[in-house]
Parts: C-alpha cells; structure tokens; sequence
C-alpha cells in the first residue's frame, strides 16, 4: 500500500454527529442544576461534598424527618381522655340533718309563773359531697310557732365536715297549734353554687315529742286543738 499517514479519527469534531460514551454515570440532578445556573451558597457547598459524604447527609435527613414524624403522629391522634366533670349537686340532694335533744331540760314553771314560750333545739347538719352549702332556718311547722338559728341565721357546712347548729323554737300563738306535734318539720333555704332551694327537713321521734312538750308547756291542753297532719312548704325530706 502507499499513501501511509497519520489514523484520523472516523468523526472529527467538524462534524455535527451524536455518539455514544461508555462508562460513565448518567446525569445527576445536582450536576443538572449547576448546568441551569451558577453554583452558589448551599448548592455550591453541597457541589463540593464527595458523594460518600453527600449520601450519608441524606440518610441523617430521612432519619430526622422519620423521628419527628413518630413523635408527633401519637400526639396528634391521642383522643381526649380528660375525665368528665361530674356536675354540680343540688344542695338538698346532699344535705341531711339529724336531731340531737334539747339544749336544756324543759323548765316546769310554778303557778302562777310564766309559761315558757320557747327553747333551743339541737342538730347535726352535714353535707354530703359538693361545694359548701349554706343553710337558713325559716320556720317550723305550724302557724304560731318561729323558728331560728341562734347566734347565727345562717350558717355554712362544708362536705364531710358535720355541724352542730341549735334551732330556737318559740310559740307567738297557741290558737293553730295542735295537741300532738306528729312529724314536725323544719322550713330552711339551701344554697350552693348551683342553685337555691327552699326545703322541708321532717322530722319523728325525739324531736316530735320535745316539741310537744314544748307546745303543752306554752299553751297548755285546753287551748291546742286536733290539727292535721303537718305538710312541708317545700321538698320534704325524712330527717330523722
């Protein structure tokens, strides 16, 4: 052969054609975006990092954000569990009162010395659960009788904590009162946050007969008459 020279190659860079490269990596996003602008701040300080390091600041990233994500997910599904308020009672559904006695032995006046017209009974009042409750004696149960709380006309029972009070009884008029206090009763006011009530608290036993001696000792048998039974003015309640 003649005409040896220099091998050119096949496609020279004149030449306006597409081919092939073997062996390299195909286009990453980061190398896209230094193609599109010039590398800068972040991007140019990522665009330093050796891929090794580049990979482990991704995985560190997916497991930040999966740590947040289990935090927060039971936070914000937990269903409310703040136990229910338990709603504010009645005063009368929780006041109880029990009778005690007398104050003092009834006097026995001698003739012809005043009769006694009045005495002081004793109670335990006690409120059962809820806010305190303060209580008012209005009046007994029969026209012609007052009653009272003494010193005091009103006094406050807090829960679990009874108080002893004592009721002053007096006779103003003997013409409605009958021979025989059968189930006497208290008038009071209760009051508590949640509402006040005007009740009857009635009472048998003790406190029946002390107020019938306290009625035949003011009056005397000729003057009480027969009288029905007494009913509440308000909510009556059995108290003793």
């Amino acid at each position: 052969m003649s005409g040896i020279g220099p091998v050119e190659p096949v496609n020279g860079p004149e030449a306006d054609e597409s081919y092939d490269v073997i062996g390299t990596d195909a286009p990453r996003l980061t190398d896209r975006f230094r193609s599109r602008r010039p590398a800068s701040g972040l991007a140019a300080r990522w665009g330093a990092l050796p891929p090794t390091a580049r990979r482990a600041l991704l995985a560190a990233g997916v497991i930040v954000v999966a740590a947040a994500g289990v935090v927060l997910l039971p936070t914000a599904g937990a269903p409310d569990r703040a136990e229910p308020t338990e709603p504010i009672p009645y005063p009368a559904n929780v006041t109880a009162w029990e009778y005690l006695g007398r104050a003092a032995p009834p006097a026995t006046p001698t003739p012809p010395g005043p009769r006694v017209t009045g005495g002081l009974f004793r109670f335990a009042v006690s409120v059962d659960h809820g806010p305190p409750v303060t209580v008012r004696v209005d009046g007994a149960a029969f026209p012609g009788l007052t009653a009272h709380v003494t010193p005091e006309r009103s006094f406050t029972v807090s829960a679990g904590t009874p108080r002893r009070i004592a009721v002053e009884i007096s006779v103003s008029d003997c013409s409605g009162l009958p021979r025989i206090a059968d189930l006497p009763f208290l008038d009071v006011t209760l009051r508590n946050t949640r509402a006040i009530q005007h009740h009857s608290f009635i009472f048998d036993g003790g406190y029946a007969r002390d107020l019938s001696e306290l009625l035949h000792g003011a009056c005397g048998p000729a003057t009480l008459r027969p009288g029905p039974r007494p009913t509440g003015s308000a909510g009556s309640q059995n108290a003793d």
